[in-house]
Formats: structure tokens, sequence, C-alpha cells
């Protein structure tokens, strides 16, 4: 008998011939032939009969599970309405001490003799307090709540970008955010806060009235998703298969969520600043060499971040860039001076800063002669929506004949900068912004 995932998948293949059938009869701009309408039939019966059944299995499960919670030995409730010390320590028993200790039960009760752990039957009954639910029918079981909560903290201690964004966890049962912004691009008079426009009042002075203007962010939370095979002989080790799905999954969702701030296309993914309408890209000097940063890119850069961002601004850089920043020097009459290095020069630490702020090396910067490989960069006015906790699940039968049980993970998540374009100062001929890059140098 297929399972209740089997036949969900027969209906979805079974409902894209319908769609198929009936594309071509409408491109063709006939009317089905009658060995077409026994066939579409077939399949709307079938479908049907699928659906009678998944419906059948469901009941099952569901009539199963409240049967077998019924059995288990009741709590007393705790009358001053805290938890009871028995539920404490039954709330201890059903949990697993490590994520690989879990990994190697879901394992084990894929076995011909199925030694299912207690601790992934008491999950199911127990999920509002925090535990997992398995899924008995397709060999699945979510993973325990702390467990994935720490490979989150781990996706944002990895990343070097997403851990400085804004970020706001969105409730239950949304999918996405709208948040009502002020449109200012520009500071010129009348222009502030989108059109507000305040007047110094003479004597029988005409008054006009002015009002800021919005706009609407709006964002919709995407799929980030992580799939992992492990072999039995791998699961036999909890400790060492702790430590691979751990720093593995944590770290490469790390990566991909930098990557999307930085170079996301907004298709599927975040937006990032690179192909954000707000982000300001300095000219190169005239006459600058390929390949190279100088110490006036640096003014330049630093004279286009927007005040307010000043304070909490990051230079981010391509290591590719790094000697360009240890030979880079002011020049002071006959002589000068290091820019990067410090008074004893590569004798001592680099300050390891430009203007106060810290130079990070980061992967997601373009090599060297490439828009993108020196970034300014106030990541707090970049906007991060996420469901607050990554989901992840097991299954033993996806890869049963090949001896691998498969871990998937899931982290629904979507960003953008808060701003929609370079601000225009009341004074002054450059645009500013928290996002700054420097001219291709090639």
């Amino acid at each position: 008998m297929k399972t209740v995932t089997e036949m969900l998948k027969e209906v979805e293949n079974l409902d894209k011939q319908l769609a198929d059938m009936k594309t071509r009869c409408i491109q063709e701009n006939r009317e089905p032939s009658a060995e077409e309408r026994r066939i579409a039939n077939s399949v709307l019966d079938r479908i049907d009969e699928l659906e009678e059944l998944i419906t059948l299995e469901q009941r099952h499960a569901e009539t199963h599970n409240r049967l077998e919670r019924s059995q288990r030995q009741p709590l007393k409730p705790d009358p001053m309405g805290g938890s009871d010390p028995d539920r404490r320590k039954q709330e201890e028993k059903d949990k697993f001490a490590t994520f690989g200790q879990q990994l190697v039960a879901v394992i084990r009760a894929a076995s011909p003799d199925r030694m299912v752990d207690p601790r992934l039957r008491t999950s199911l009954f127990d999920a509002a307090s925090g535990l997992s639910e398995s899924v008995a029918s397709d060999g699945g079981f979510l993973v325990q709540q702390e467990f994935v909560a720490d490979l989150l903290r781990r996706t944002y201690e990895t990343g070097q970008v997403a851990s400085r964004c804004k970020r706001i966890p969105i409730g239950v049962g949304k999918n996405g955010l709208k948040i009502n912004a002020v449109d200012e691009t520009s500071r010129a008079t009348g222009s502030r806060f989108g059109g507000i426009r305040g007047y110094w009042e003479g004597e029988a002075d005409e008054k006009t009235k002015s009002k800021p203007k919005f706009r609407t962010m709006e964002l919709s939370l995407r799929k980030l998703i992580g799939l992992c095979y492990s072999t039995d002989e791998l699961l036999e080790d909890a400790v060492a298969l702790e430590g691979i799905i751990r720093e593995g999954f944590g770290a490469e969702f790390g990566f991909l969520l930098d990557e999307a701030c930085v170079h996301g296309t907004g298709v599927n993914q975040p937006l990032g600043i690179i192909a954000s309408p707000c982000l300001v890209t300095v000219n190169k000097e005239t006459g600058q060499l390929a390949k190279t940063v100088l110490y006036e890119n640096i003014c330049n850069m630093w004279a286009r971040l927007w005040s307010r961002s000043m304070l909490n601004a990051v230079w981010f850089i391509n290591q590719d860039v790094m000697p360009q920043l240890f030979t880079m020097g002011i020049t002071v009459g006959v002589g000068g001076s290091a820019v990067f290095l410090p008074p004893g020069g590569a004798s001592g630490s680099p300050y390891a800063s430009l203007f106060g702020r810290p130079v990070v090396p980061i992967e997601h910067c373009q090599t060297l002669g490439t828009v993108g490989d020196i970034i300014l960069a106030d990541f707090g006015e970049y906007l991060l929506i996420d469901k607050g906790i990554m989901q992840a699940a097991t299954s033993i039968h996806v890869r049963f004949v090949y001896d691998e049980t498969a871990f998937r993970f899931v982290y629904r998540v979507d960003g953008q900068p808060i701003w929609n374009a370079a601000l225009t100062p009341a004074r002054g001929s450059n645009t500013l912004s928290p996002f700054v890059v420097l001219q291709t140098r090639s």
C-alpha cells in the first residue's frame, strides 16, 4: 500500500496530466476527442479514489494516536498553575539529550524489528510542550525543538552579514509583512519625509499645507532548503553525525543568507544591496590603474555614506583587496604615512579599521577590481523577516533501499534594504546611502 506522501504525489501527477490535455485542446482550438474524454474520466475517478484513501489513512492515524495516548498514565496538574515535579521529570525523559541521539533513534525505527524509541512516540503527544511530532505512516519525524533552534542560532553566528541586519520574526499563520515606510528620497525643502514642509511665519503670510508621503514595503517569506542523506554506518556514531549536521548546515545556511543579503536578485530569494536601487557607486579616480584601491577611493566612499550610518557601518572586503590596504599610504610633502598599518609597520598587528569602522573580509565580496570588492555598508538599514524557527524533519523511507536516512531543513526568510533610493541631501551635489561600493577598475 502506498504512503500518504506517495498518494499525494500521484494526485499531483494526475492533475498535471489533465491540465496538459486541456492546454493541448485549447492550443488546437478543439473539443476533447472521445478517447481523451474517456482518459479524463478515468483520471478523475482515480483522483477520487486516492483522495478517499488519503482521508481514510489520515483518520486511521489520528484514531491510532488518540487511542495510544489515552493509554499513557496521566500526570497530575499543578493546582498552583506551575509544572508538577512528576511532569517535569516526564518531560525530561521524553527529550533526547543530543541531536545525534535523536538521529540514531530515527534510523533504528526503520530497522526490521521496528525498535521505535519511546521518546519518538511521546514527542507526538507532547508537541505543545516544545517536543517534536511524528508522521508514522511516512516514516518521518520532526527534529526536537531545541535542536532546530540551535541550528538557526548557528546560521546567524557563522554569518558576518545577516547577524547585523534588523530582524523581525513573523507570527503563526502569516507568510509575509507589509510596512508603511516614509518615501523620502530628497532632503530639499518640501521633500523631507516625502513632502512635509514647515515655514517661518511672517505677519499675514498665507500658510500652505503639506503632508508626508508613504510607500509600502512588502516582504514574502522565501524558502531556504537543505537536504542531507546519511548512511547507517555514520548514524551509528551519534557524536560524529551531530557535529557534521550542526556545523555543516548551520554554516551553509549562514553563507547563503549572507550571499542573498549582498547579491540576492529578489526573485525567490531576498533582494541584496548590490541589486538595490538605493546603492551608491563611487567613481574611480581619473587614470586609476586596474585592480587597485586608492586612499582617495576610501575617502570618497566614506563621504557618500549616510551620516547616521557612520556609527554602524562596516567595510566588507574580498581578501584580494588586503594587499592594497597594507600598501596604501598618504603622501605628505616628500614623505608619507601608512593608512592601514600601525606605526611599527608590518611587525605589528594591522589596525583592521578605516575611519574607525571595522574591516571584515568576507567571501561574498567580488574579486579585486570588480564592483563589490569593497563595500561600505550599514546593515542595520536592511530588514530581514523570518518565521523565527527552522523546520527540520527526517525520513527513513526516502532512501530506504540505499540504507540511508534523509534529513531536511527548511528556513523561511525574506529581506530587502529599508531604503528604496539614494538620498539627495538638502545641500551638496552627491547622493548618500547606507550602502556604498566602488566603481569597476579593470
